[in-house]
């Protein structure tokens, strides 16, 4: 008797673990259909900016990102970190071929960009874009990415959660992050986050981790957030690097609290038409390291930047202005008030 239970069990254990085996083999044959299917429509970012604080003449950074292709017409949506302050970028796709391009929008409070290609290439494969509001925690995700340079690899996980950033004010709506146990490492950045259908449902913003590298703590920006920001109400790239005057840094600088810094511009922006100066004497304040002799932005269209809501609400100004209306900014320079002044045109960073 005792022999038989035992037998009884060997076979359930063996019967159990085929099953187990062919559940995994479907898995990743699904996987390798999928990841088939969708990575044409992934591309390798690579930016380059000039270094904080550095001369026209100074030795450029470089860095690495990942993207995917939305539209026939050659726009495609990345991380803001990853392009905000480029100089020049260069779109790689999984063929080798690589083609010049330009940002068209940003927004770094909900961490991402739209690029657009300079010149499109023979053929062009875009992603679907899903409904992030449709994904449940538990759900099987992937991502396809640039991990450390390491070109289009996917990594698999599951949605761990969803979190609204309110810290970021009311003024930017509900900026939603999907939280994922996916390997997400340097070089993720702007990559596509997919449901088990290969449809778009975030964009990878950042890790939280104590060693630098993946500890399954992953967030990506929303795709409805990005849709939003991106798409329908066409956030302007600044192409601004700023911080508020308020604090530690006002006491530092023995000034009162108001206006923004400029640390950085980036070239053929909106800041760059402007004609705005960026910062070039290193300081360090706590644990934090700013660029001073810069512009201290005043007013932008009449809005009092003060403080990080009125940037928010300057934002929105910008947001709404037409092609062609005229854009008004006091500074301060040099000890005196200055104006500058442009006009909002549609894909600025165009030029050469």
């Amino acid at each position: 008797m005792k022999y038989q239970l035992q037998k009884k069990l060997v076979c359930l254990l063996t019967f159990l673990a085929a099953i187990f085996c062919m559940t995994t083999s479907v898995q990743a044959a699904s996987y390798a259909k999928v990841f088939k299917k969708v990575d044409s429509a992934v591309v390798v970012i690579h930016s380059q900016e000039k270094a904080p604080g550095a001369s026209s003449n100074q030795a450029t950074m470089k860095s690495l990102g990942t993207g995917m292709v939305v539209s026939k017409e050659g726009l495609i949506m990345t991380a803001a970190h990853v392009v905000q302050m480029s100089d020049k970028l260069i779109v790689e796709f999984v063929d080798g071929g690589k083609f010049p391009a330009h940002v068209v929008s940003s927004s770094v409070v909900a961490d991402v960009s739209l690029i657009k290609l300079n010149q499109l290439p023979d053929q062009l494969h875009i992603a679907k874009l899903g409904n992030s509001d449709k994904i449940d925690i538990g759900d099987e995700v992937f991502v396809i990415g640039t991990p450390y340079g390491v070109k289009h690899t996917l990594t698999v996980g599951h949605l761990s959660g969803k979190r609204l950033a309110s810290i970021l004010g009311p003024q930017l709506g509900e900026i939603e992050f999907l939280q994922t146990d996916a390997a997400i490492n340097k070089g993720n950045s702007g990559g596509p986050l997919f449901n088990r259908k290969g449809q778009v449902v975030g964009i990878v913003s950042h890790i939280k981790s104590a060693s630098g590298g993946s500890e399954g703590l992953g967030f990506a920006t929303s795709i409805n957030v990005a849709r939003r920001l991106l798409l329908e109400e066409k956030a302007v790239w600044t192409g601004l690097d700023i911080i508020p005057i308020e604090g530690d840094l006002a006491a530092a600088l023995n000034v009162p609290s108001g206006g923004m810094l400029v640390q950085r511009v980036a070239r053929n922006s909106l800041g760059y038409f402007l004609g705005l100066r960026a910062g070039k004497l290193p300081i360090t304040i706590g644990n934090q390291r700013i660029l001073i002799g810069g512009d201290v932005m005043l007013s932008l269209n009449g809005i009092q930047l003060n403080e990080t809501e009125d940037a928010l609400k300057a934002r929105d100004e910008l947001i709404k202005l037409p092609y062609g209306s005229r854009i008004d900014v006091e500074v301060l320079r040099a000890g005196q008030v200055k104006a500058l002044f442009t006009s909002k045109q549609e894909n600025l960073n165009v030029l050469p």
